[in-house]
């Protein structure tokens, strides 16, 4: 069945932060419900619809910001009680707004995530967990990682209480009191947790947890183990998960599956064979802002299913199963409107006259003020920036998403590092390039022109493993007078590393042993400055341990140091190479003398040849294909029949638009690979001590060659001496 939601923009709000909205539920299943939402204003209002027009329940005073929004009340009964967490207090408000609960947690850091449970009250900052039950402090936790999301297992099933923090460095602990209970492993970041059905099915154990790449995953939550039911393969194209709620859309009596994310879709997905496979999508739309809260209900209209969703800017909008054609008539082609509609249109153009008639007297006297004798002042306008670089491990790139409480005018990109920028597809603004002069250290000068009312931006940029410095973002909003704001992006040195908790030991490792008069918290910090996806606090314990794989090209890093020592083993010796030179650095800087040493595998290097030789084949064949295409197709113009075609020119001429678009994608794939190569080259001869860059230039040739040579050739020339 296919499912057809339209759009209703119900009211704006200020900036609001991921689960900031919520339905309060209703007695009758298709009576009209009321929302509830909170914003970085402090605002906390409760309203309801009635013939279209929003009808405020109540509003409280502003206030420090609204992080999360929860409904609660005791086990087994309606959740009608509404808690908001504020800075580190949490507040309770009746559904008529009475405050009925003021209680300062005593947090040194601000409440990022909240979960209630009967009389149980679960808080998180960006690494510290407290519960407090009936107000009091019962358990706490200190993570090793930034903790994103916060839930529990239903108590009511589970007769039990169990949290379930989403930690930053891909795991969700499962806790017991203060202590963690055990890990599951996860394959991407986790952002945000949902039960599944909203009631943990069945048994309350199965719980679902969107991640920061756009991943969905099912995850049943034994006694002492999970186990992985399914997880979506995200094609990198999706959005990360900001939120999801459980709702029965199409009406088939089983809740299906609505999804936020952060690119600004809207999904509804319906599990076909309940919790055994992954659901399929039935409804996808693009609002164009990123989305903080969605939740299933009716709200417009009584007997009409909706989801009412709230965006990064404050819109709150319903995606609605209600015809919006019900209200329009047509007899002998004149289409009629019904009385309600055209009240509704004639006060709609009232208030736009009425607000036109305000901005124009606002800059009058704005302009009046600018030139007038007296001194006056000329405020620059504060706007809120949410800015987001993930690496994507797919592709082997970043994302960088840039979303502006206002309409962008345009974004300037420089860069003191090389950097690729590569398309993406949701893009709609105009790049322009301004010429750089990498002697001074500029690299990059890229300007995006947005059209109007463009509220986010998205980039994708490829960096180059040891070459570091920072990416610098100019973001000028269309506001008067003109303003810009600065965001910046560290490249680090090691940047195509992604965290992983598996360390494969029976590869052929390169290991480089550091020992000296260093602290732990010194060699983290130098570790962190190296690798991504690292927290900048030091881990506890008196030894540290990380785990990374190369998006690129799948070799794996195992960092494990201490107070004075470090060791860093690799099947890749550039990584190694990289490693050397940059914590040597640093401990120069520092003043801290070290005795480095290194074991060189040459195994390791073949191992790393073996890794990319598939990805150097694909790229040639498919440079090769793309070069073919121009020359097959003007014969095809020529000739009607193109079957005397060998199978492999008519696949190229079936499928040139395909091979294209992903040639574009990959702009100077072929060239990183070559770089690859030469840069393993010469650090296994560095580490020799033998200079070989004389020599790079064979190599070269060598490579341009491949398609007709074979793997055995370049690895002779490797260990040729």
């Amino acid at each position: 069945m296919e499912l057809k939601l339209t759009r209703v923009d119900y009211t704006q709000v200020g900036l609001t932060s991921s689960k900031c909205l919520r339905i309060l539920p209703s007695s009758n299943p298709k009576t009209q419900q009321k929302i509830i939402v909170g914003d970085h204003d402090g605002l906390v209002q409760l309203f309801s619809m009635k013939k279209g027009e929003v009808q405020n329940v109540f509003k409280t005073a502003p206030d420090k910001k609204i992080t999360r929004v929860e409904l609660g009340g005791a086990l087994g009964t309606v959740k009608d009680k509404i808690f908001v967490s504020s800075g580190n207090e949490v507040r309770g408000y009746t559904k008529k707004g009475k405050q009925f609960l003021g209680f300062d947690t005593n947090l040194t850091q601000e409440i990022k995530s909240m979960h209630i449970s009967g009389s149980d009250l679960l808080v998180c900052g960006d690494y510290v967990y407290n519960h407090y039950h009936d107000c009091q402090d019962a358990n706490h936790f200190l993570a090793a990682d930034q903790i994103n999301d916060v839930i529990t297992l239903p108590a009511e099933k589970t007769k039990i209480l169990v949290p379930v923090l989403a930690c930053e460095d891909r795991l969700l602990r499962v806790m017991k009191d203060s202590e963690v209970l055990y890990s599951v492993e996860l394959p991407s970041t986790p952002s945000s947790l949902q039960l599944f059905y909203n009631d943990g099915g069945e048994q309350g154990d199965q719980l679902l947890y969107g991640t920061n790449d756009g991943k969905i995953g099912l995850v049943q939550l034994g006694r002492g183990s999970a186990l992985h039911r399914w997880v979506t393969e995200g094609s990198g194209k999706g959005g990360g998960i900001m939120c999801m709620d459980h709702y029965d859309m199409t009406g088939d009596g089983v809740r299906d599956l609505i999804v936020g994310r952060d690119d600004g879709t809207v999904e509804v997905l319906s599990y076909d064979d309940g919790d055994e496979s992954e659901p399929t999508l039935r409804f996808s739309t693009n609002c164009n802002e990123s989305i903080t809260s969605v939740q299933g209900g009716v709200v417009g209209n009584g007997g009409y299913d909706e989801i009412v969703a709230s965006t990064y800017t404050g819109w709150v909008l319903g995606l609605t199963s209600e015809p919006m054609d019900r209200h329009l008539s047509s007899e002998s082609g004149v289409v009629n409107i019904s009385e309600e509609s055209r009240t509704k249109i004639q006060k709609l153009r009232a208030e736009m006259e009425e607000l036109q008639q305000r901005v124009l007297r606002e800059r009058e006297q704005y302009q009046a003020a600018t030139q007038s004798a007296y001194p006056g002042i000329s405020a620059v306008p504060f706007f809120s920036v949410k800015d987001k670089m993930s690496l994507n491990r797919s592709d082997a790139s970043y994302l960088l998403s840039l979303e502006v409480q206002t309409a962008i005018d345009n974004v300037l990109l420089q860069s003191d590092v090389p950097i690729d920028l590569l398309d993406v597809e949701k893009n709609s603004a105009v790049v322009s390039y301004s010429t750089c002069d990498p002697e001074s250290g500029n690299f990059l000068l890229a300007t995006y022109r947005c059209q109007a009312n463009t509220t986010r931006l998205e980039v994708r940029i490829r960096t180059i493993e040891g070459q570091y410095g920072t990416l610098q973002a100019y973001i000028t909003p269309r506001l008067q007078p003109k303003c810009c704001q600065v965001c910046q992006y560290r490249i680090k040195p090691l940047s195509l590393h992604t965290r992983i908790h598996n360390f494969d030991a029976n590869r052929p490792y390169n290991v480089l042993t550091l020992k000296g008069q260093f602290t732990l918290p010194e060699m983290h910090a130098w570790v962190v400055f190296c690798l991504p996806e690292l927290p900048e606090r030091t881990p506890s314990g008196d030894v540290a341990e990380f785990t990374f794989v190369s998006t690129f090209l799948d070799t794996q890093l195992q960092c494990v140091y201490s107070a004075g020592e470090a060791v860093f083993k690799s099947d890749n010796i550039s990584t190694i190479s990289i490693l050397k030179d940059v914590l040597t650095k640093e401990a120069t800087r520092k003043k801290v003398r070290l005795d480095i040493s290194c074991e060189v595998s040459e195994e390791s290097v073949v191992h790393a040849l073996h890794l990319l030789h598939p990805r150097l084949e694909a790229q040639l064949m498919l440079a090769k294909q793309v070069s073919l295409i121009d020359a097959l197709r003007e014969l095809g113009s020529h000739e009607a029949d193109t079957s005397f075609l060998a199978p492999e020119y008519q696949y190229i001429l079936d499928n040139a638009d395909e091979l294209q678009a992903q040639y574009r994608k990959q702009p100077c794939h072929l060239e990183r690979l070559y770089g690859m190569i030469t840069d393993l080259y010469i650090d296994k001869y560095k580490f020799k001590g033998i200079n070989v860059k004389s020599r790079v230039p064979q190599l070269l040739e060598i490579l341009d060659n491949y398609g007709s040579l074979d793997l055995q050739h370049l690895i002779n020339y490797f260990q040729a001496n």
